[in-house]
């Protein structure tokens, strides 16, 4: 997986770009349903031949902040199954 840190910069500042939501106690960082709705109009767009080079360079920003999402949620999760499998090992001794 290849991010692109200053694209991904770019995209940030895109208001309400990300939200976090809780899921069985472990924080999980989203696209909220305005942005997911977005990138589905642009597929489509891009589907049909009608997407702009604009768009284009907006769904590339959109699919290199999910990229980088999925790696955060993967390393928060992995971090917390670590530090429960740790706490668990010292209430055993």
């Amino acid at each position: 997986m290849s991010l692109n840190l200053k694209s991904l910069l770019e995209a940030l500042p895109i208001d309400g770009a990300v939200r976090i939501e809780l899921c069985e106690g472990v924080p999980v960082f989203r696209a909220p349903p305005h942005v997911q709705e977005r990138i589905e109009a642009l597929l489509e767009k891009q589907q049909a031949g009608a997407v702009t080079a604009d768009e284009v360079g907006e769904l590339s920003r959109h699919e290199e902040l999910d990229e980088f999402l999925s790696l955060v949620n993967r390393l928060v999760r992995n971090t917390m199954q670590a530090a429960e499998r740790g706490a668990g090992l010292g209430s055993a001794a």
